[in-house]
Protein backbone atom coordinates (compact mmCIF):
# COMPACT_ATOMS: atom_id res chain seq x y z
CA UNK A 1 0.00 0.00 0.00
CA UNK A 2 2.85 2.38 0.85
CA UNK A 3 4.53 1.55 -2.44
CA UNK A 4 1.37 2.44 -4.34
CA UNK A 5 1.06 5.79 -2.56
CA UNK A 6 4.71 6.63 -3.22
CA UNK A 7 4.36 5.62 -6.87
CA UNK A 8 1.26 7.81 -7.31
CA UNK A 9 2.93 10.80 -5.65
CA UNK A 10 6.06 10.40 -7.78
CA UNK A 11 4.06 10.18 -10.98
CA UNK A 12 2.07 13.26 -9.96
CA UNK A 13 5.29 15.17 -9.26
CA UNK A 14 6.78 14.15 -12.62
CA UNK A 15 3.59 15.18 -14.42
CA UNK A 16 3.56 18.58 -12.74
CA UNK A 17 7.23 19.24 -13.44
CA UNK A 18 7.11 18.22 -17.10
CA UNK A 19 3.80 19.82 -18.08
CA UNK A 20 3.76 22.51 -20.76
CA UNK A 21 1.32 24.68 -18.83
CA UNK A 22 2.10 28.36 -18.72
CA UNK A 23 2.41 29.94 -15.30
CA UNK A 24 -0.50 31.98 -14.00
CA UNK A 25 -0.84 35.26 -15.94
CA UNK A 26 -0.24 38.45 -14.04
CA UNK A 27 -3.25 40.48 -12.96
CA UNK A 28 -2.28 43.41 -15.22
CA UNK A 29 -2.32 41.26 -18.40
CA UNK A 30 -5.57 41.19 -20.42
CA UNK A 31 -7.66 38.03 -20.62
CA UNK A 32 -7.10 35.54 -23.41
CA UNK A 33 -8.81 36.31 -26.71
CA UNK A 34 -10.70 32.99 -26.92
CA UNK A 35 -12.35 33.29 -23.54
CA UNK A 36 -15.22 35.59 -24.53
CA UNK A 37 -17.26 35.58 -27.75
CA UNK A 38 -19.69 37.99 -29.32
CA UNK A 39 -23.41 37.53 -28.63
CA UNK A 40 -24.19 36.68 -32.28
CA UNK A 41 -21.52 33.99 -32.37
CA UNK A 42 -22.73 32.50 -29.08
CA UNK A 43 -26.33 32.45 -30.32
CA UNK A 44 -25.27 30.51 -33.40
CA UNK A 45 -23.53 27.88 -31.29
CA UNK A 46 -25.94 27.51 -28.37
CA UNK A 47 -29.31 25.94 -29.16
CA UNK A 48 -32.16 28.28 -28.31
CA UNK A 49 -34.97 26.90 -26.17
CA UNK A 50 -38.35 26.71 -27.80
CA UNK A 51 -41.28 28.44 -26.16
CA UNK A 52 -43.61 26.00 -24.37
CA UNK A 53 -46.72 24.94 -26.26
CA UNK A 54 -45.26 25.23 -29.78
CA UNK A 55 -45.27 21.48 -30.40
CA UNK A 56 -46.41 20.02 -33.71
CA UNK A 57 -49.21 17.45 -33.99
CA UNK A 58 -46.68 14.67 -34.56
CA UNK A 59 -44.77 15.60 -31.40
CA UNK A 60 -47.97 15.77 -29.35
CA UNK A 61 -49.04 12.35 -30.65
CA UNK A 62 -45.66 10.95 -29.67
CA UNK A 63 -46.10 12.29 -26.14
CA UNK A 64 -49.61 10.80 -25.99
CA UNK A 65 -48.31 7.37 -26.98
CA UNK A 66 -45.72 7.44 -24.21
CA UNK A 67 -48.22 8.67 -21.65
CA UNK A 68 -50.89 6.09 -22.58
CA UNK A 69 -48.62 3.29 -21.32
CA UNK A 70 -49.02 4.59 -17.74
CA UNK A 71 -52.60 4.61 -16.41
CA UNK A 72 -51.98 7.45 -13.95
CA UNK A 73 -50.37 9.55 -16.66
CA UNK A 74 -53.24 8.77 -19.02
CA UNK A 75 -55.78 9.88 -16.41
CA UNK A 76 -53.86 13.10 -15.77
CA UNK A 77 -53.62 13.62 -19.53
CA UNK A 78 -57.41 13.51 -19.75
CA UNK A 79 -57.88 16.00 -16.92
CA UNK A 80 -54.89 18.38 -17.14
CA UNK A 81 -53.60 18.00 -20.68
CA UNK A 82 -50.82 16.08 -22.33
CA UNK A 83 -48.00 18.55 -21.62
CA UNK A 84 -48.72 18.72 -17.87
CA UNK A 85 -49.10 14.94 -17.61
CA UNK A 86 -45.95 14.12 -19.56
CA UNK A 87 -43.91 16.66 -17.60
CA UNK A 88 -45.20 15.35 -14.26
CA UNK A 89 -44.43 11.69 -14.98
CA UNK A 90 -41.47 11.79 -17.38
CA UNK A 91 -39.77 15.15 -16.83
CA UNK A 92 -39.15 17.91 -19.38
CA UNK A 93 -40.33 17.43 -22.95
CA UNK A 94 -37.36 16.29 -25.08
CA UNK A 95 -38.14 18.55 -28.03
Amino acid sequence: MKTLVILVLCSLAVTCLTSDADPQPAADQPAQDGLFVEKEQASAVVRQKRAPGVLTQVQLESLREVCEANLACEHMMDTNGIIAAYTAYYGPIPY
